[in-house]
């Protein structure tokens, strides 16, 4: 997807962001993967009912799960309700997962998801692989950012 073609020309709906994660980690890499999913949840999902803010991945088993991340309940299947913040399989190939789960459990990283998101009728989560940062990390970047807007503004943006 090039930057002139929007989310809606991809066929990508989005329906929520943690965009607290870039400032609390630094990310070395994304990827795509598909979640595991009952059917009050997909319809909650398009109800806008979900949050990502306490969200992270966890290799367990050979799999990697979506953990903590709130779907809210869908009202109309009440009776075959879901739990909000159950674990969600998400749905990878066998080299990713392995992948990521020895970066987790070897050298500190942690599966951030980003956005979720339905793609073609279908429910993605983007996920990040990053360490998170520091106070003084955090401090920087925001410096940086700062010293980046005013040169901007010198140029005459």
């Amino acid at each position: 997807m090039s930057k002139s073609e929007g989310p809606a020309k991809a066929g990508i709906k989005i329906i929520s962001e943690h965009r607290r994660a870039k400032f609390d980690f630094d990310l070395d890499e994304t990827l795509e993967a598909g979640l595991s999913l009952m059917g009050s949840e997909v319809k909650a999902l398009r109800n806008g009912e979900a949050n990502l803010n306490d969200a992270y991945g966890s290799p367990e088993r050979d799999e990697l799960y979506l953990c903590n991340a709130h779907i809210g309940a869908y009202k109309p299947a009440a009776m075959f309700a879901h739990l909000p913040t159950r674990k969600r399989k998400l749905l990878l190939h066998r080299e990713e997962i392995d992948k990521w789960a020895a970066k987790v459990r070897e050298r500190g990283y942690s599966i951030v998801p980003l956005m979720l998101y339905f793609k073609n009728g279908r429910v993605k989560v983007k996920l990040g692989l990053g360490r998170g940062k520091k106070k003084g990390d955090r401090r920087a970047t925001i410096k940086e950012r700062e010293s980046k807007r005013e040169m901007d503004r010198a140029k005459g943006f």
